[in-house]
């Protein structure tokens, strides 16, 4: 039976183009014998007429605050009792900075303003709109309360831009929820992840780094708290928006990073190095811009220190996952890694190539542990961490038993 069977959730639709998109996902909730009640705020009538959402969910629609029929039983606080969970999708700028400040002069805020059941949103705007300051405090405002946030995604938008801001796909928002109601396999389960490049100083100016993007590491750390798990991300330098998760810290070199996963990782019952950490930094940086000058100027490295390691070695340590990005000779150089590090697991990846590996949205993944091993096919990277939580959340358990 799935986890969904038998729940109640009440769908609020938000103005927006993606309105289209919740009538799918009211059509799969039913499919997995969910109670879906829908409530409609005045702009999401311009994108998609009522009757389709009565349809698909097999109740009336609810749109009004000011319901003399509806209010004589006080509506807004029977339909915000009624729901298991509050689904917002999708949740439009406008809609997300009135759940933060409190607005209730729509029957839906007015619902989000009066329930105690968990309320989740699926954002969709514009890329820009998404990434303005406003949106990003108010979305951070919001997890502080212990609202979910699912997305948005990165793609195509109906304005004709490509950027993150899509509504997260139908399908996908069934699974967070499942995976919200069943527990998930690593539910309570602290885990640290660590994510992106790191970059060593050779000036004020310069650095040395790589070409991670860190979209791997936000994947498995979304995922893994998508499976229930308490998630404290530490991620050097990138461009993503921070996944929702119980905690994030930012570094920038190897040597924060170090000190970041020491400090931490006592309390931690799983640790993921999806890092890419630079091997070598400058002996010294310069604190001034190194200038042109006659002749090649020299600059001297030493190692830093390996996180990996330093955590496989802790005594009581956590069950440790590490990766490696290869150019050749895949299983050989994991293998290795995995005996000579003492790792409990170690996913292994191809980069240098036209398709996978670094800057790119799709990965795939040969995954060993000690006497096993199993391949992730190709595919886009939020998929592939999913399908690598669930294998290390296998494991993890099989190693406790």
């Amino acid at each position: 039976m799935s986890p969904l069977a038998n729940k109640r959730i009440l769908l609020g639709v938000s103005g927006g183009i993606a309105a289209y998109k919740a009538a799918e996902l009211a059509r799969l909730l039913r499919a997995e014998d969910v109670g879906v009640k829908v409530v409609m705020t005045r702009s999401a009538t311009a994108f998609v007429a009522p009757l389709t959402f009565q349809a698909l969910s097999g109740q009336p629609v609810s749109l009004e605050l000011l319901d003399a029929h509806a209010e004589a039983a006080m509506g807004h606080i029977d339909l915000a009792r009624w729901a298991d969970r509050i689904l917002i999708a999708p949740a439009t700028a406008d809609f997300i900075a009135k759940l933060r400040i409190g607005i209730a002069d729509e029957l839906l805020t007015a619902v989000c303003l009066a329930a105690e059941a968990p309320i989740v949103l699926a954002p969709a705007m514009n890329r820009v709109m998404w990434h303005n300051s406003a949106t990003q405090n108010n979305v951070q405002c919001l997890r502080n309360r212990g609202i979910k946030i699912l997305g948005p995604m990165e793609g195509a938008q109906a304005c004709g831009e490509t950027g993150l801001g899509r509504m997260m796909e139908p399908a996908d928002i069934c699974a967070a929820l499942a995976a919200a109601f069943s527990g998930g396999i690593l539910n309570g389960v602290s885990v640290l992840v660590t994510a992106g490049p790191t970059r060593e100083a050779i000036d004020p100016v310069r650095y040395i780094s790589n070409r991670s993007s860190g979209k791997m590491g936000y994947a498995v750390a979304e995922a893994a708290a998508e499976a229930g798990a308490e998630v404290t991300l530490v991620s050097g330098p990138v461009s993503l928006s921070a996944p929702d998760i119980k905690a994030i810290v930012k570094v920038e070199s190897a040597r924060e990073m170090y000190q970041a996963v020491m400090e931490r990782v006592a309390s931690q019952a799983i640790f993921i190095g999806a890092a890419a950490v630079a091997d070598y930094r400058p002996v010294a940086a310069q604190t001034k811009k190194i200038k042109k000058e006659a002749g090649r100027p020299q600059l001297i490295l030493e190692k830093t220190d390996d996180i990996l390691a330093g955590v496989a070695q802790l005594d009581d340590g956590p069950f440790t996952v590490g990766f490696a990005a290869e150019t050749d000779n895949l299983e050989e150089y994991a293998q290795r890694k995995l005996q000579n590090k003492a790792l409990d697991m170690i996913a292994a990846n191809w980069v240098g190539r036209p398709d996978g590996g670094f800057d790119h949205d799709e990965n795939a993944l040969t995954v060993f542990w000690p006497n096993g091993q199993r391949l992730l096919p190709m595919a886009p990277k939020r998929v592939v961490a999913k399908q690598l939580i669930a294998l290390i959340g296998e494991r993890f358990h099989a190693n406790k038993r």
